[in-house]
């Protein structure tokens, strides 16, 4: 088997030393003469810098590393051009003069690649004299906005960050003579760096349907590059190719980046999981979006519409660290994405892409509630799972009364929601199918919770008893839906008491025994 390119970012090294590549080249042939310059937002770790550095290599004539791709039958007059290439993903961002520092490093280090000799002593002047003294000139931008990033609970510093970042970038508008190609990549596309209302011309294919699939990999790249690897995994586990392939797509499959919902995987955590043998949680662990979570709280967000796609945005394309477009960053950094769009309101249904996404946000977000992690809460895991999956909703209240009474107090909101969203956490993290909401022709039931063999079907009420929601489960027929399923179904009416700050009460019926 070929070997996996974990952690390698150079197009180069990875065709010279015969690792797996995913065939982008006739995309890339495609950018390069759709137009001149250009934006791509896609989240971390999933395929920017390889991008950029197969541009570097095709801009720089290097055509015996593209043989056998679909670019050579595309190309056929190779040129070679100075490639300005910039890399912001490593860095110090704690200060001013950090990122100054970063830049002057790549200044010198043109100016001596093209023995240019600095006509003045600051950087944005020594940038435009790098590329007005040269010709057809490809400035390639990976991480743009990594000091902003960086700075998201330092407005101050950030505020500084975007001054530099103002003065940098918008040399791309003072040197367009000299310009053949750029592409600026990021996570985000932050409004308020001038260089997206200086250069009028940048084209943002973030939501393009032609570039979809530019980072990521499809469903017919995974079964074609990673034939080999499937099958290994699959004998490794016991299991066929198309177990493997169905356990993958529910991981780590699901990004739509535009309208179109064209499915692509995660590529980080695909290429671990072919590495380790495992199917795990790979991208999600490797950066904790504690800053998405404070936004969460900020905005007061009812955490069961995230996986249930009810979020609605007119625009993802533009974001701020501040402010209320804060679902765009979301879906910018990953978190979210597209899950259906209204072509006549034009808007976008957002959710979680896959389950690795949405257990690792259920992970980071239950702290929150609860001031427990996940590795404080295994005796009460197993004794939930056991009566959920027993058909014991009576053991499962039980288990909550106690689960809650070990909450601070000052955590408990006095309101269903909290209540709602407590219980929502932590049956999504015994793994169950779960939705809030659930919709049905006469109402909400508040959650719907599926087991193999059983369906709960759960009313909420707050200072109310609970024959109050075991009413309105019959009077509304939340049960209805599921009235011809074969699982034995339970409805379960909880009454939250604000003054215990626990359940208090509830009743339970039983239909399908």
């Amino acid at each position: 088997m070929k070997k996996l390119p974990i952690g390698i970012q150079s197009f180069e090294s990875l065709r010279n030393d015969d690792y797996v590549y995913v065939d982008k080249t006739s995309l890339v042939y495609n950018l390069t003469r759709d137009g001149k310059y250009f934006f791509l937002s896609r989240p971390r770790r999933f395929g920017k810098s390889l991008l950029l550095t197969t541009l570097k290599a095709y801009f720089e004539g290097k055509c015996h590393l593209f043989e056998g791709l679909a670019i050579m039958e595309l190309e056929h007059d190779w040129k070679q051009h100075p490639v300005l290439h910039l890399d912001l993903n490593t860095g110090d961002y704690t200060s001013v003069e950090g990122l100054w520092a970063m830049f002057r490093g790549y200044i010198l280090n043109w100016e001596k690649q093209y023995g240019i000799v600095p006509a003045q002593d600051d950087l944005p002047s020594r940038f435009v004299n790098i590329i007005t003294s040269l010709k057809d000139v490809v400035i390639l931008v990976d991480e743009y906005d990594k000091p902003l990033l960086q700075t998201m609970n330092d407005l101050e510093l950030q505020d500084r960050f975007r001054t530099i970042l103002k003065s940098m970038y918008s040399v791309l508008k003072t040197c367009d003579a000299n310009i053949r190609f750029a592409l600026l990549t990021g996570v985000s596309r932050f409004s308020h760096v001038s260089i997206f209302s200086d250069l009028n011309n940048l084209t943002d294919i973030t939501l393009n349907n032609a570039y979809a699939s530019i980072c990521g990999i499809t469903e017919e790249e995974l079964r074609t590059a990673f034939a080999e690897h499937i099958a290994d995994m699959a004998i490794r586990e016991g299991m066929t190719d198309a177990e493997i392939l169905a356990e993958l797509k529910a991981m780590y499959d699901g990004y739509h980046f535009t309208a179109s919902m064209v499915d692509v995987y995660n590529p980080f955590s695909l290429l671990n999981a072919f590495f380790s043998g495992n199917i795990s949680s790979y991208w999600y662990q490797s950066g904790t979006p504690t800053f998405l979570i404070k936004m969460l709280e900020d905005n007061k967000v009812e955490i069961p519409d995230l996986s249930n796609g009810k979020l609605m945005a007119d625009s993802l394309a533009d974001t701020d660290s501040v402010g209320d477009n804060w679902i765009s960053l979301f879906f910018q950094t990953g978190y979210l994405t597209i899950k259906g769009y209204n072509r006549v309101l034009k808007s976008y249904y957002l959710g979680f892409p896959n389950r690795e996404v949405e257990e690792g946000f259920v992970k980071s977000l239950i702290p929150h509630y609860t001031h427990r992690n996940v590795g404080q809460m295994s005796s009460f895991i197993q004794g939930a799972y056991d009566t959920l999956m027993g058909g014991d909703p009576e053991g499962f209240l039980l288990q909550m009364q106690s689960f809650l009474a070990g909450v601070p107090y000052e955590l408990v909101r006095p309101n269903e929601n909290w209540y709602q969203t407590v219980v929502y956490l932590l049956c999504r993290l015994l793994g169950f199918y779960t939705q809030a909401e659930y919709h049905t022709s006469r109402g909400r039931v508040d959650m719907v919770l599926q087991t193999p063999y059983y369906i709960y079907v759960f009313e909420f009420k707050i200072d109310l008893p609970a024959v109050v929601g075991a009413r309105q489960i019959e009077e509304r027929d939340y049960a209805l839906p599921f009235a011809n399923d074969s699982h034995k179904l339970f409805r379960v009416a909880v009454s939250f008491n604000t003054e215990k700050r626990n359940i208090d009460n509830w009743e339970i019926k039983i239909d399908n025994p």
